[in-house]
């Protein structure tokens, strides 16, 4: 294509934005496309695959599949439903249970917590956790059964991130190229906006954006949901082998090339720590990460996050990771 057609050809697209509520947020698209029309039949088709995946995943919803999968010891499950449990099973396994679908017991008992500011009992955090764990959940071609009975599934910490990545080939089927979707701290994207050379995003502490094409960014941690007791903040971010909600302020990043990775990834490595986590992250192909330890102001990157996204505003982090890596 010539110079001038090329031209001409971004020329004729336009920016077009809207916003929907789905999965207990806000879903934000931006697109570009030739006429108001083609935009607005992109956003229908867009939001109904989103709205269509909570009617499936939601945990807050009596009929949802996901609801009803865990009222009998084994059940079939539909291809989404299917995807996102064998997703978080794998991420299960590869963190050591950092990362599981099978907290429902445990993410119910504190969001009854985090409103009557008070902690659940020994007693309750026990049989919660009796009632949790993934070793007790096993996929079985297109079928998952549970070893307990009572347990509940959540697929919070990886279902946004799926949405964001089904919301985005919707798109690319109806012929939209560049398109950017956004649930909280959640984002994937397709090509670059006409004329640019990638997305630009900004992580806050950052101060230098990420500029990213066919990927997706995940940032977890407790600083929106949190409740304090006694004077110790307790995020809703719960470690699997406790119960408990985090008691660190650290918010982790990822970048991975889909958003379920990203999305569960930032949750996993929320919970096993600046050590571990980037261990872990180090071994994921594709994948870069970012540690902002809050007490401390200062942020720690994986080998692979983009350099000339660095943050200027702690000179002492790659000095830090240069001494993590000596024997």
């Amino acid at each position: 294509m010539s110079s001038k057609l090329f031209f001409l050809a971004i020329a004729a697209l336009h920016p077009y934005e809207a916003v929907e509520p789905h999965m207990g947020t806000l879903f934000s698209i931006k697109l570009y496309a030739g006429d108001e029309k083609s935009a607005k039949q992109a956003f229908q088709a867009a939001f109904a695959r989103i709205a269509q995946l909570d009617e499936t995943l939601s945990d807050y919803k009596a009929e949802s599949e996901l609801t009803r999968v865990t009222l009998s010891s084994r059940a079939a499950l539909s291809g989404d439903l299917f995807t996102v449990l064998s997703k978080g099973q794998w991420l299960s396994a590869q963190t050591d249970g950092a990362f599981d679908v099978t907290l429902g017991p445990l993410t119910h008992l504190w969001r009854q917590a985090r409103r009557a500011h008070q902690l659940p009992s020994a007693e309750v955090l026990q049989e919660a956790l009796s009632r949790s764990g993934f070793r007790k959940m096993h996929m079985d071609g297109q079928s998952v059964r549970f070893d307990v009975s009572g347990m509940q599934l959540d697929v919070g910490g990886i279902a946004k991130g799926y949405a964001a990545d089904e919301a985005l080939a919707v798109l690319s089927k109806l012929g939209i190229k560049s398109a950017l979707v956004v649930a909280s701290g959640d984002l994937a994207f397709s090509d670059a906006p006409p004329g640019e050379e990638g997305w630009k995003v900004a992580i806050e502490a950052l101060d230098r954006p990420l500029l990213l094409t066919n990927a997706a960014v995940s940032t977890s941690g407790s600083a929106e949901q949190n409740f304090v007791v006694n004077g110790v903040r307790y995020s809703h971010i719960i470690d699997p082998k406790t119960g408990l909600g985090l008691t660190t302020s650290v918010t982790t990043t990822v970048i991975a090339p889909h958003g379920i990775d990203a999305d569960g990834m930032a949750t996993a490595i929320n919970v096993l720590g600046l050590e571990r986590g980037l261990a872990f992250i180090e071994k994921q192909s594709g994948v870069a990460a970012a540690f902002l330890i809050d007490q401390e102001r200062r942020v720690v990157f994986s080998n692979r996050w983009p350099v000339a996204a660095r943050s200027t505003l702690t000179p002492a982090t790659d000095r830090l990771r240069r001494s993590e890596r000596r024997p």
